[in-house]
């Protein structure tokens, strides 16, 4: 069994600290990783070397860096299938999807790191009487980066792709639930040392990582009542912070749509990785016209996730990631049921080992019960009936929670009303559709700080302006 280590300044190192905790094999409940819960002196020794490595690292031509990093990415890619397989020994995504997601995020990173190439840097403009004023944008420091355990590798390089471009250095703290592939990550990367930087554990490595003075922005993903805290820390500190917080994401399905092929592409929304992603469609809205057929292709679909070890080529459904997360669904899935809602199919959890629960279909469910308000992360699916598409729609922005949303509408009225939903992200027709070029900011409690293309380098650098006045002749 491996023990892992900390990164700081291009060396793996022990913890200073003296507590440990296991990564489980979500699958077969077997320790696979014995991780450091995390000490303040692992952080301060990481957030130091990031700082000493900062100037260097930023002093180097724009181009180098995103030749440094763009080989970095296509070493990620050509080990998708390594990355992928720990993964799902330590939360439990099929190598098939995760492999998948880990190349795609590999070419992303690729795309948003060019970027840099042509952002303003430095831009002078000329102005009246030979006086000119330049426009500066610096990096910001050394950076922490706090991941989640759902997507432990593309959510790393989506963080840190534009942070590291921009000149920053960064410290990653991966979530203590899937530590393992981020580290894997780091170990592929060939920069200056302390330009990335890894430290493990839970919040004894989190709360001094925020807390650190010289950290100049915190990147943190993860539930909104951890995010809030990390919100009162940097601003107390003054330090700028992005926030990826809760999501409850509706889908409202429109009458005149495929019911079987939306029903399809919904099943896929609600319950690909067990429904452990933070986009998962959560809250579903059908137009009262398609209901039936709509529901019973869901039904239909939901029974073809297999349920299994996300090893094994023929699973679609692998395990969540713990104990504690399948007690939540299950937990939401007994209060709707004891509300009025009906089990269509699943609803069970199953004996033997592994943290598995199967593709769930819901309905007759209602506004009163925790699974149409609290965000759920399983395989969930609950259908409520609506007698418009403008009382789905309505439906949609009853929650705090502003993540994404999707809409399957065939009136381009509708695609255009879709538009109100109060989300960072709306998709028509197409879930998780979109290309680099996408900006936005989650609304309401979901989080703060916009990311996507610029947007993403405005965030990790500070704006100056040096204006310089022509001199007098003498």
């Amino acid at each position: 069994m491996k023990t892992l280590q900390n990164l700081i300044g291009g060396h793996w190192r022990d913890t200073r600290g003296e507590a440990f905790h296991d990564v489980i094999d979500p699958a077969t409940e077997e320790i696979t990783a014995r991780g450091p819960s995390g000490s303040p002196e692992d952080v301060r020794q990481a957030v130091g070397a990031a700082v000493e490595a900062q100037p260097a690292w930023a002093a180097l031509p724009v181009a180098e860096r995103v030749a440094r990093l763009t080989r970095w990415a296509d070493t990620v890619a050509e080990h998708a299938p390594e990355l992928a397989e720990i993964e799902c020994r330590e939360m439990g995504k099929p190598v098939s999807l995760g492999t998948g997601f880990i190349g795609a995020a590999a070419q992303l990173f690729k795309t948003v790191v060019a970027e840099a190439l042509d952002y303003p840097f430095d831009k002078t403009v000329a102005g009246p009487a030979g006086s000119s004023t330049t426009l500066l944008r610096h990096p910001l420091g050394a950076a922490a980066v706090i991941v989640s355990w759902n997507f432990p590798v593309p959510m790393t390089l989506g963080a840190i792709g534009p942070l590291l471009a921009a000149g920053n250095t960064v410290v990653i703290k991966p979530s203590e639930r899937s530590p393992m592939s981020a580290a894997r990550l780091l170990e592929l990367a060939d920069l200056p040392p302390g330009t990335v930087n890894l430290v493990h554990g839970d919040s004894r490595a989190g709360v001094p990582l925020v807390a650190d003075e010289q950290i100049g922005l915190v990147h943190f993903t993860g539930s909104v009542e951890a995010g809030r805290e990390v919100g009162r820390e940097s601003g107390a500190l003054l330090h700028r912070s992005i926030l990826e917080l809760g999501g409850k994401d509706p889908v409202v399905v429109d009458a005149g749509v495929d019911p079987a092929a939306t029903a399809a592409a919904v099943a896929f929304g609600a319950f690909a990785n067990s429904g452990q992603i933070c986009t998962s469609m959560e809250r579903i809205y059908v137009h009262h016209d398609i209901a039936e057929e709509f529901i019973n292709a869901l039904v239909d679909v939901a029974g073809t996730y297999t349920l299994g070890d996300g090893r094994d080529e023929t699973t679609v459904l692998g395990p969540l990631v713990d104990q504690r997360q399948r007690a939540i669904v299950a937990r939401h899935v007994a209060d709707a049921v004891e509300r009025g809602a009906t089990v269509r199919t699943g609803g069970k959890e199953l004996g033997g080992k592994g943290f598995f629960y199967p593709a769930t279909v819901l309905t007759d469910v209602d506004d009163s019960m925790l699974v149409m308000n609290e965000e759920t992360f399983g395989p969930l699916a609950p259908v409520m009936v609506v007698s418009s598409f403008e009382e789905g729609l309505a439906e949609a922005a009853k929650t705090r929670l502003g993540l994404a949303a999707t809409v399957y509408t065939a009136d381009p009225e509708h695609m255009v009303a879709a538009r109100r939903i109060p989300a960072g992200v709306v998709w028509v027709n197409q879930w998780q559709g979109g290309g680099p070029e996408m900006v936005y900011e989650p609304a309401g409690d979901s989080g703060m700080g916009a990311t996507g293309s610029r947007a993403a380098y405005d965030a990790a650098t500070r704006p100056a302006s040096i204006h310089t006045a022509p001199t007098e002749d003498a």
